[in-house]
């Protein structure tokens, strides 16, 4: 569960600096069909639902 969180929020978080560099992700690229306000909702949601699922999560031992 933490691997799946750190890799939704690292990618969230890529797509907001890259969409503020003027490219996109290939993985969020779909997200800008709705409109600007529904694809920043959409870059949040994604880093933090990660960001949840990294700390709720168990580590492994």
């Amino acid at each position: 569960m933490k691997r799946i969180g750190s890799f939704l929020a690292i990618a969230g978080l890529a797509s907001v600096i890259f969409n503020l560099l003027g490219r996109e992700l290939m993985i969020f690229a779909w997200i800008g069909t709705w409109g600007p306000t529904v694809a920043w909702a959409i870059r949040i949601g994604a880093i933090v639902l990660g960001a949840i699922m990294f700390f709720m999560g168990k580590s492994r031992e």
